[in-house]
């Protein structure tokens, strides 16, 4: 390609990219109701970037070593972030390296998790008779709840029976696997994992795992990174460096969405409204699903900027775990004193009972048994004693 057609290339991408810029500029600005709530598989449909949509081509990644030559801050504490250790090689997981055998038994069958001496973590089930046995390839998770294992075989993924768990500090039957005794050898070593998740956990879980619409583990990058978020940065990164001014409307701010967007963007791996719906989940596993939750809240409504995922969680930075943290957040809302009257600015209520931690009444923590951990309720409510968990 010759400096002329490469300069015409560069424009017409650069040209194609600020129309999708318009285009979500133009998003963010359009009245905002529940209604306005979708899907994550009509989301991806729309145009512009959305989490796990794997159409662009794996060349329009950049990686986000280049994305820190600019944003060496933000890059630096996001790697702090749960989200950028999610996934990893099962060779590089320090759970497997510290507990590096381990043994369990299931009915008939005896399991084994051993780290060789090259490195790699193999993975064995054997029935006394017979045994089978190969490497773990990916662990996703990164402890806090748990991690579980994936392996490969003809081809396929498989996902192991035993996961670890952080509250157990040990291993366990991991969700969704029956508890029951295997009744065969094959079925004891693990869940085959239908291509259609197998692209949905990878998409979740890293980065450009599905580019041009088709999955390449080999290409991946481990973990949510700049570009799981922000989208492909190539566009971006080649005009900013052009001194292109603008270069900086080529890559997607989530920030700047409308608040049910934002929280239907965030969804899009933690579970839509529209998600749970459609697919019939019920019962207290749901608190695992956070948008889902926060948008069944009665606060909900039509949308506030000051209720949604990053009105109170920095995508950038670990996740704030004390309580009291999140109170300032909570007043943005609702009044401070019980005998106040609303208003449009703080149309909440005030507590008769404290101003302090409050979300360790509105939020409770409600254990999902097959993970045992105790997850954060993100539907906002008036907790009644004794009263179910409300679906």
């Amino acid at each position: 390609m010759s400096k002329h057609q490469a300069g015409n290339h560069l424009f017409l991408v650069l040209v194609a990219a600020a129309g999708l810029a318009v285009s979500i500029a133009t998003w963010a600005e359009e009245h905002n109701s529940k209604a306005d709530q979708m899907s994550t598989p009509e989301r991806i449909k729309q145009p512009g970037w959305w989490p796990t949509k794997g159409t662009p081509s794996r060349d329009e990644y950049v990686g986000p070593a280049v994305c820190a030559q600019c944003h060496s801050s933000l890059a630096s504490s996001q790697k702090l972030h749960a989200m950028a250790r999610t996934s990893m090689p099962a060779a590089d997981s320090n759970i497997l390296r510290t507990h590096d055998r381990q043994n369990f038994r299931l009915g008939p069958h005896t399991y084994q998790i051993a780290r060789a001496d090259n490195g790699a973590v193999q993975y064995s089930v054997s029935d006394g008779k017979q045994s089978v046995s190969g490497p773990l390839s990916w662990a996703f998770g990164t402890g806090k709840v748990g991690q579980s294992y994936l392996y490969e075989k003809n081809g396929a993924f498989f996902e192991s029976r035993f996961s670890y768990f952080s509250t157990l500090q040990g291993f366990d039957i991991t969700p969704a696997h029956s508890t029951a005794a295997p009744e065969s050898l094959e079925k004891a070593a693990g869940r085959p994992v239908a291509p259609a998740e197998v692209r949905r956990c990878f998409g979740c879980h890293t980065t450009a795992s599905t580019t041009n619409d088709k999955f390449d583990a080999a290409r991946l990058i481990p973990s949510i990174t700049c570009e799981g978020c922000h989208g492909p940065g190539s566009a971006h990164t080649a005009a900013m460096k052009a001194g292109i001014e603008t270069g900086a409307g080529l890559i997607s701010n989530p920030g700047r969405l409308k608040p049910v967007n934002q929280v239907d963007f965030c969804g899009a791996c933690h579970t839509t409204w529209w998600d749970v719906n459609l697919s019939g989940s019920t019962g207290v596993g749901n608190a695992r699903f956070q948008p889902y939750r926060l948008e069944s809240s009665r606060c909900w409504g039509k949308g506030d900027a000051r209720i949604t995922c990053i009105a109170c969680h920095n995508p950038h930075q670990p996740l704030v775990r004390e309580a009291g943290f999140y109170d300032q957040r909570c007043l943005s809302c609702h009044l401070a004193t019980a005998n106040s009257k609303p208003s449009s600015d703080h149309p909440g209520a005030g507590c008769p009972v404290s101003t302090k931690d409050c979300v360790t009444c509105h939020m409770p923590k409600v254990e999902v048994p097959d993970a045992h951990f105790k997850f954060t309720d993100h539907q906002i409510r008036v907790v009644r004693a004794g009263a179910p968990f409300p679906d």
